[in-house]
């Protein structure tokens, strides 16, 4: 078997350690309020326990190309990032209608359940859609509280902060690009293109990185450029398979039903493409499935039809694969130690050839 450069296993089990520690004292804290708060730290805990560890593993690839040191501080700080993206997913669940997550119900999903099993007054929906935010924002909050508390030195923390503070900012702002899209938006490839820069490429791949990188005291410069160079393209690969498995993944390996983009009426690059392709009567087709809150499967098929027949399907891997070589061509001079450029590079491969 290959040696793993990347050490993602080694990566995921120490970032899934610190997370243990830390929900571990909050179930404490949140019990000493009360018992009721009780099945929030068990939601968490089911989120959390799945998921790629991507943004930790770049954290920590961006720590160690400055030249920072393997040590349980950086895991903790890394870990700080799936907080925050747990945040991100339950109230992206909430406005997107989402049944599902991670292969179990969506935090709202879970809270309405509760509410109609104990019979509760008032509606199931409302109520949890209202827990869900609350936990999301929680979330938020302990993304701080993690952060804060990894053990790293003061001085590395004050100059980790303004960029997870640019990260967070950036991707609620990509978010509310991606709802307006469904919207209002005119759908073409480059209003699409924008939303996948900061709800995906800068979030994911490029602030992780500069995090990492700031924490090990080389907050600007050369390695900052580089790591750009490689995280901006290789975060728009990485949503590029995200859109396709959205409507071309299989439920089993995603976690959430085949076509669920197609549902919300994603404006994603994959539909641009077929959009701006489709003869008049594919892209009336196209207008009026997607965003379709209850389609049928001859619906869906219909689409996937349209995005392979126009070649959209075949230009997006084909934009995925130019992305990936950008990247890898960004780390071929840059700065960085040795150990990080292969990981990076093993990394690359990782993000973008996924199935889930």
């Amino acid at each position: 078997m290959a040696t793993s450069h990347a050490g993602l296993t080694g990566i995921r089990d120490q970032v899934g350690l610190a997370l243990e520690d830390f929900l571990s004292r909050q179930r404490a804290a949140l019990g000493g309020i009360g018992a009721d708060l009780l099945p929030w730290l068990d939601a968490i805990t089911g989120l959390l326990a799945g998921g790629k560890r991507l943004r930790p593993a770049f954290c920590y690839w961006g720590w160690r190309a400055a030249g920072g040191e393997d040590g349980p501080q950086i895991y903790a700080a890394a870990a700080a990032l799936e907080l925050l993206h747990a945040s991100a997913l339950v109230h992206d669940d909430v406005m997107d209608a989402s049944d599902t997550r991670r292969g179990q119900p969506s935090v709202h999903r879970r809270f309405a359940a509760r509410h109609t099993e104990g019979g509760w007054r008032g509606s199931a929906e409302s109520f949890g859609a209202g827990a869900a935010i609350l936990i999301g924002d929680l979330l938020l909050a302990w993304t701080d509280q993690l952060f804060q508390g990894s053990g790293l030195p003061p001085a590395a923390l004050r100059s980790g902060q303004p960029v997870l503070d640019a990260m967070r900012a950036e991707m609620i702002c990509g978010q509310y690009l991606d709802l307006l899209g469904q919207y209002a938006g005119d759908g073409t490839v480059a209003s699409a293109l924008r939303v996948i820069r900061y709800k995906s490429a800068k979030y994911t791949i490029e602030r992780p990185l500069h995090l990492g990188q700031a924490l090990a005291g080389a907050a600007d410069g050369p390695i900052a450029v580089a790591l750009t160079g490689y995280g901006i393209p290789l975060g728009i690969a990485f949503q590029l398979r995200d859109d396709v498995l959205g409507v071309f993944g299989d439920p089993a390996q995603t976690g959430k039903p085949a076509g669920d983009d197609l549902r919300e009426g994603k404006r994603t690059v994959l539909v641009a493409i077929a959009r701006d392709r489709a003869t008049a009567a594919q892209r009336e087709l196209l207008d009026r499935r997607l965003g379709d809150q209850q389609p049928d499967d001859a619906g869906a098929e219909e689409i996937r039809s349209i995005l392979v027949g126009t070649g959209a399907l075949a230009e997006c891997e084909l934009m995925i694969g130019s992305s990936v070589a950008e990247a890898l061509r960004a780390l071929e001079d840059a700065p960085i130690t040795r150990p990080a450029q292969l990981a990076l590079a093993e990394l690359a491969v990782i993000a973008t050839e996924r199935r889930d």
